[in-house]
C-alpha cells in the first residue's frame, strides 16, 4: 500500500504530523478523523518531487478574477465552497488552492494564497483568518475555532454559509423592495427640475410681453423657478459638502449613536429598523450557539458585529447580567429593546436547552414581519408618491396657464 504523510490538529489545536499506509487518501483521511483528528493536509509521500515538478494542481495560478474588491457574496461563495469541499473529505490546504482557481476576487485572491501560506507555516485556520479582520469578521475566525477544536469544521462553515447566505438573500428583498420608490423618486425630482431650468423660463418670457398682472401662484413658481437656476451649482456644492460631512460623523461611534437614537424615535421608520437590528441579533446568536460557541462568547461577539451601536451597548449590558449568574432572558427584558415575544422564547429555550432553535425561530419570524411589512409599505407608498407628483406636477402647470386664461378674458 502507498505511504502517505500527513499533518493533523487535536482538539487542543496541538499540530502533529506523520506517515501511514493506506489504500488511498480517503481512507486515511476517514481515518484520522475517526480519530478526532483534523486534517490539515495529506499528501503522498513523493509529494517533494511534485512539488519540485509544480503540477499543475500546486502550481501558481493566474486568478480569473472580474473584480478588485471583496463583496459580501464572494465571502458567502467562499464559506459554501470550503465546507463542501471540507465535508467531502477533501484537505484544508487542498480546498483553499481548488478556490483559489475559481475566485471571481483578485484581493480574495490574495488572502486565500495568504491562508495557504500560513497554514502550510503551521497556523490553524482560524488564526491565519484572524491575520486579516477586514476580511473576516469576528464570527468567521471564532466559529472556525469552535470547529477545529471540535473536529467538526465543515458542520461549523455550513451553518455560517446557510447564514450567510440567508442574509444575502434577505438583504436582496430589502433593496429589491426600494428600487422602485427610489426610480419614482429620482423621476419625480427630475422632471420638477427639468420643468423649472428648461419649461417655466419660456413661460416667463412669452408672460413678459403681455402687461399684465401675473396670479400670485405663478409668481411663486417663477421666483422658485429664478433661484434654482441662478443657485443649482451651489445648492448641489451645500448638498455634496453636507453629505461628506454626515458621512464623517457617522463614520464615528458618537455619531452612530446620535443617529441612531434619533432614527428609533421615529415613528413607524423607527420600529422598522429596531426590528431589523433584533433579526440580525437573534440570526448571530442562532449560528454562534448552534455551532456550539459558549453564551458569554456570542453575546461577546455579536455585541461587536450585531451592525448597531445602541443595540451593541444593549449586548453588552445583557452579557455582564449573563456573567453575574442572571437568566439571559431576565437580562433580555430587563433591556426594554426587544419584544415580549424575544424574551418568552428565550426563557423556554433555557428552559428546554435548546437556545439555538429559539433564536433560529426567531430570527425567521422577523424576517418574516420584515418582508411583510415592506410589501406592505412598498404598495401604500406608490400610490401616495404617484399624488405628490400629481400635485406637485399639477401645480407648476396650473401656475403657467393661469396667465393664458387671464389673457383670454381681455377685450
Amino acid at each position: 500500500m502507498p505511504k502517505f504523510s500527513y499533518i493533523v490538529r487535536d482538539k487542543s489545536g496541538n499540530k502533529k504530523s506523520g506517515t501511514e499506509e493506506a489504500a488511498s487518501q480517503e481512507e486515511l483521511i476517514s481515518s484520522l478523523q475517526a480519530k478526532d483528528l483534523v486534517v490539515v493536509n495529506i499528501f503522498p509521500e513523493q509529494e517533494e518531487i511534485l512539488q519540485s515538478l509544480k503540477s499543475p494542481l500546486t502550481a501558481k495560478i493566474k486568478p480569473k478574477a472580474k473584480h478588485s474588491r471583496i463583496t459580501s457574496a464572494d465571502l458567502t461563495l467562499f464559506c459554501r465552497q470550503i465546507s463542501t469541499l471540507l465535508g467531502a473529505g477533501v484537505t484544508i490546504l487542498r480546498s483553499l488552492n481548488i478556490i483559489a482557481q475559481q475566485v471571481n476576487s483578485r484581493s480574495l485572491y490574495k488572502v486565500i494564497k495568504s491562508l495557504e501560506k500560513d497554514m502550510e507555516s503551521g497556523l490553524s485556520f482560524h488564526e491565519a483568518m484572524a491575520k486579516h479582520p477586514k476580511v473576516f469578521s469576528e464570527s468567521w475566525i471564532n466559529l472556525a475555532e469552535s470547529g477545529e477544536a471540535s473536529g467538526n469544521l465543515p458542520l461549523v462553515l455550513g451553518r455560517l454559509a446557510g447564514y450567510l447566505e440567508q442574509s444575502e438573500v434577505f438583504k436582496g428583498k430589502i433593496v429589491s423592495a426600494m428600487i422602485y420608490p427610489a426610480i419614482l423618486a429620482f423621476v419625480g425630482a427630475a422632471v420638477v427640475l427639468f420643468m423649472n431650468i428648461k419649461i417655466i423660463p419660456a413661460f416667463m418670457e412669452i408672460f413678459n410681453g403681455f402687461n399684465i398682472k401675473l396670479p400670485l401662484l405663478t409668481q411663486l413658481i417663477f421666483l422658485l423657478s429664478n433661484f434654482i437656476r441662478k443657485y443649482i451649482l451651489v445648492m448641489l456644492g451645500v448638498m455634496a459638502v453636507g453629505f461628506w460631512f454626515l458621512r464623517q460623523f457617522l463614520s464615528t461611534r458618537a455619531g452612530k449613536k446620535t443617529f441612531e437614537d434619533i432614527l428609533y424615535k421615529i415613528p413607524l421608520l423607527g420600529e422598522f429598523f429596531r426590528t431589523l437590528a433584533i433579526e440580525r441579533f437573534t440570526s448571530e446568536m442562532s449560528t454562534l450557539v448552534e455551532s456550539g460557541v459558549p453564551i458569554l462568547y456570542a453575546l461577546e461577539i455579536s455585541e461587536r458585529s450585531v451592525g448597531s451601536v445602541v443595540l451593541g451597548k444593549i449586548v453588552s449590558e445583557i452579557k455582564n447580567d449573563v456573567r453575574e449568574g442572571r437568566n439571559l432572558s431576565q437580562s433580555l427584558a430587563k433591556s426594554g429593546f426587544f419584544d415580549p415575544m424575544v424574551v418568552q422564547m428565550v426563557a423556554i429555550g433555557e428552559e428546554i436547552g435548546d437556545l439555538s432553535n429559539m433564536f433560529k425561530r426567531l430570527s425567521g419570524f422577523y424576517q418574516d414581519y420584515i418582508n411583510t411589512f415592506l410589501s406592505r409599505i412598498m404598495s401604500m407608498f406608490e400610490p401616495v408618491m404617484l399624488v405628490v407628483m400629481g400635485v406637485v406636477i399639477g401645480t407648476m402647470v396650473l401656475g403657467m396657464f393661469l396667465p393664458i386664461f387671464q389673457l383670454t378674458q381681455i377685450k
